[in-house]
């Protein structure tokens, strides 16, 4: 079973997201107070907590919490980055659509020269939220069957 593991905000862009008890997500809008919400196709950022251990393993930091990649949702069983453009997930009460696998990374971001490397550009995706609601820690996250 795919899962929520964490949900991370901040205020600001470039820097360590910090980890939340629950997310209210805003219809075509995104993480209420979160820095990267707004109405355009990077709305939530996911990242899955697979493509962390694949950080940890290289021992660049000993410790690796959540939202230091700067994901709004950390996950745990669904391979994020091998998803489709257009898939919709069903993510607690809300439903997301997956609008862009990676993004280029500016090396002088905060999560860079704290890790020494970041795996959001090449594993992260990013959603626009179709239905809002809340999310939080051990929720399930499904893939939404297309009719037809």
């Amino acid at each position: 079973m795919a899962k929520v593991l964490s949900i991370n905000l901040s205020k600001e862009t470039g820097v360590v997201k910090t980890p939340i008890e629950k997310g209210e997500f805003i219809e075509n809008y995104g993480l209420q107070n979160d820095a990267h919400a707004g109405e355009w196709h990077r709305q939530v950022s996911l990242l899955g907590q697979e493509s962390v251990d694949k950080i940890r393993k290289l021992g660049l930091i000993d410790k690796l919490e959540p939202g230091v990649f700067a994901e709004n949702i950390l996950t745990e069983g669904i391979v994020l980055y091998e998803l489709a453009i257009g898939t919709r997930l069903k993510v607690g009460e809300t439903i997301q659509e997956v609008t862009q696998i990676g993004k280029k990374c500016h090396h002088g971001c905060e999560i860079f020269q704290k890790v020494g490397d970041c795996v959001m550009p090449r594993e992260g995706i990013f959603t626009k939220v179709l239905k809002g609601g809340i999310v939080k820690e051990g929720d399930e996250i499904a893939l939404i069957k297309k009719e037809g």
